[in-house]
């Protein structure tokens, strides 16, 4: 859901930052290798249609080491997936990959995994995400140095 929540503020946002959607690119990939290629969770998919959000070409996948150089900004969804992730960067490289909730502007919080919820569960992620990315974005609108590419 992330991805595509995003993708659609980041195009949003275009009319009044011209070519941030050429600043920012943006991916999505799990730390785990549970459902590479599948397409997302149904309840997801229904939540961000009846949003607005267009999640369907969103097939599941893993994230890679070599990703490390190629992004200029890794987010993790939660504190255990932050850990995974900082344990492949190498020395030094670990700084570029942060906390969504703390980047997002949401004090810290991890994102939970609404998978094993229900419907109702994966619409709080999905207005967490619209908060944090509406956040997000503001902060790279502001910044224009700022080169982001978010996995």
């Amino acid at each position: 859901m992330a991805e595509a929540v995003l993708r659609a503020q980041v195009a949003r946002a275009v009319p009044r930052a011209p070519r941030l959607d050429q600043r920012v690119q943006v991916d999505s990939a799990g730390t785990g290798d549970w459902h590479i290629g599948d397409r997302m969770d149904r309840r997801a998919s229904i939540e961000l249609k009846r949003n607005g959000y267009d999640g369907t070409s969103h097939r599941a996948r893993q994230f890679h080491p070599s990703w490390l150089a190629e992004r200029d900004l890794i987010l993790a969804m939660d504190t255990s997936n932050l850990r995974d992730l900082r344990t492949l960067a190498p020395a030094g490289e670990a700084d570029r990959i942060r906390l969504f909730g703390e980047i997002g502007g949401l004090h810290g919080v991890d994102v939970p995994d609404p998978y094993y919820g229900d419907q109702a569960d994966f619409g709080r992620v999905r207005a967490l995400l619209e908060t944090g990315m509406s956040h997000l974005v503001a902060l790279i609108q502001a910044d224009p140095e700022i080169q982001t590419r978010s996995s």
